[in-house]
């Protein structure tokens, strides 16, 4: 009788275990799992105070100081607020700032949720090169985007006035009429404003259930309807995130409003951050300056937070 052949396989000299391998490779992946979330991370945390937590910080101590842009720090406490509370020219860009703001937020919501309403719909053609139209204006840096109205609506130079002094009729003060200025702010804050808010009705109308729409539309509900009780209420998260951000926006606007009217004509227009701009960088009275953009700061804050609230509480 035969013995059995025991037939044993031994490993290549020099070649470590095939387990061993294994367990190294995973650990590497581990590794560069961990990692790469970690760098991406500390790049963002590291860019966050440099330019949010450093500057909001050195904008709190300036606001207590009489810094006027060089030289040393000298603590006058609550001097700069106290002067602040007294300043009409404070209370009048403020102001200004707040009915710009009801004005536009309402007009951008309104025109975002129009347009995206309508590009949503089967019955349009052309809806891709619609909306590629609509957004080049958000592409658009906020200062050309005061130039090109400017140019549109200038008093003297203008292609408004050009096109009205064509047909007989006398040239409109777009720049010497304080509400009239106003007026050309808050459009072109409108049409350039729009997109952004666009894309995000357009992903919130496409998440509404189209058996809901049916269904409404068969037992009897007009397109009003549907929109006012079903679509309203589908996209009203979008809706607080609209007017949260555009609030936020337009409490801020500075750039296409330097670009376009200045503030002007005078000072009527002049809203809190060009105040804090002309004050702190034309007349180098930075901590007085600073002590508005804390003042500004709080205001936000409380808007944001009364409508998280009414949201809330809605919700």
């Amino acid at each position: 009788m035969a013995n059995p052949t025991i037939s044993t396989t031994a490993a290549a000299p020099g070649k470590p275990p095939t387990g061993a391998v294994r367990s190294k490779s995973q650990q590497k992946r581990r590794n560069r799992y961990v990692i790469a979330p970690l760098v991406l991370v500390g790049v963002n945390v590291v860019l966050f105070l440099v330019f949010f937590v450093w500057p909001g910080a050195l904008g709190m101590l300036y606001s207590f100081t009489d810094y006027r842009g060089v030289g040393k720090l000298h603590f006058i406490g609550l001097a700069n607020f106290q002067k602040l509370l007294a300043d009409s020219t404070f209370y009048a860009a403020l102001g200004r700032t707040f009915a710009y703001t009801v004005l536009s937020v309402p007009l951008v919501y309104v025109c975002s949720l129009g347009v995206a309403s309508l590009l949503v719909s089967k019955a349009v053609r052309g809806r891709t090169a619609a909306k590629m139209v609509i957004f080049l204006p958000w592409l658009i840096s906020p200062i050309v985007v005061g130039v090109i109205w400017k140019w549109l609506f200038g008093q003297d130079f203008g292609f408004v006035n050009f096109v009205i002094s064509l047909l007989g009729g006398s040239p409109v003060p777009w720049s010497s009429n304080g509400n009239l200025a106003l007026a050309v702010v808050i459009f072109a804050s409108a049409w350039g404003g729009t997109a952004f808010n666009m894309l995000l009705f357009i992903a919130a109308l496409k998440n509404i259930p189209e058996a809901l729409l049916e269904a409404a539309e068969l037992d009897g509900a007009n397109a009003w309807q549907r929109f006012l009780h079903i679509t309203l209420p589908g996209i009203a998260p979008t809706s607080f995130m609209v007017i949260l951000l555009s609030t936020i926006h337009a409490m801020k606007e500075f750039a296409m409003i330097q670009a376009l009217t200045n503030g002007g004509p005078g000072t009527e227009n002049t809203l809190i951050v060009q105040y804090i701009y002309k004050t702190g960088f034309e007349q180098s009275k930075v901590g007085y300056a600073s002590a508005a953009s804390m003042v500004l700061m709080l205001v936000l804050l409380a808007i944001a937070l009364i409508q998280l609230r009414f949201n809330r509480k809605k919700g």
